[in-house]
């Protein structure tokens, strides 16, 4: 699939890797349908339009089933078509597992995992009712091997991975594809919060020794989207982890 004139619908758009995507896809020709929590920096939305194309936003917490529903009917609406979606918005809220509060794991896996479901499910729908589309879910390589203090976030991103699978499978019989990326590492948002000491704690057990980019995922993002005969399958762009 070729971006020119298609629409996608990206969660969590607003900054880090959900900003990067936008502006990727953005500048290979794709009509913007994206979500956030909070209002867009202003300068962003000019410069995404700066590319020719529409950008639409829509602002609400994906744990909220009616902002899938209005993030696709934005879409219709506005450009007449679903044709892609990156199901990216996430949050973390980190804790040794034996000091954990049921709320705040249940919090984590209702904005990551089911969040992810409630963007999907009405979006699916349009895909298989039309036989094309592609669905992009942002795991994390945590997902994979599990990771101290992050049982609610791993536990959340290893369900999104199982998810991706199954509608992989329910998908392709109308050419529907759907694929995930596990992202280790990523500069700016991840890291922001760090100190030194603890960041170079993390770089030494990344084999690259270097975080990872925002654009590195959109261009990996990019490819899934592309690439017409990949479906199912989860891609760990982690700087070697995993």
């Amino acid at each position: 699939m070729k971006l020119t004139d298609k629409t996608a619908i990206i969660t969590g758009a607003s900054r880090g890797i959900g900003e990067a995507i936008a502006r990727n896809f953005a500048q290979a020709g794709a009509n913007l349908v994206l979500n956030a929590r909070h209002e867009f920096p202003e300068t962003l939305i000019k410069e995404l339009e700066g590319f020719g194309h529409g950008v639409v936003t829509v602002l609400g917490s994906v744990d909220d089933p009616a902002t899938g529903e209005q993030l696709v009917a934005a879409a219709l609406d506005q450009f007449g078509s679903v044709d892609i979606l990156v199901n990216n918005a996430g949050i973390n809220d980190d804790m040794l597992a034996m000091r954990m509060k049921p709320a705040t794991f249940a919090k984590v896996v209702q904005v990551n995992l089911d969040g992810t479901f409630y963007v999907t499910q009405p979006a699916f729908k349009k895909m298989m009712k039309a036989r094309a589309g592609v669905i992009i879910n942002l795991a994390s390589v945590v997902g994979l091997t599990g990771n101290i203090g992050q049982a609610n976030y791993a536990a959340s991103k290893a369900g999104i991975i199982g998810l991706t699978k199954t509608l992989a499978r329910e998908g392709a019989m109308r050419g529907v594809r759907v694929n995930a990326i596990a992202p280790g590492m990523i500069a700016k948002g991840m890291t922001a919060a760090l100190s030194q000491s603890s960041q170079d704690q993390i770089l030494a057990e990344i084999p690259l020794k270097r975080f990872g980019q925002p654009e590195e995922i959109a261009h990996t993002a990019r490819f899934l989207v592309e690439n017409a005969y990949i479906t199912g399958q989860t891609l760990t762009v982690a700087g070697g982890l995993g």
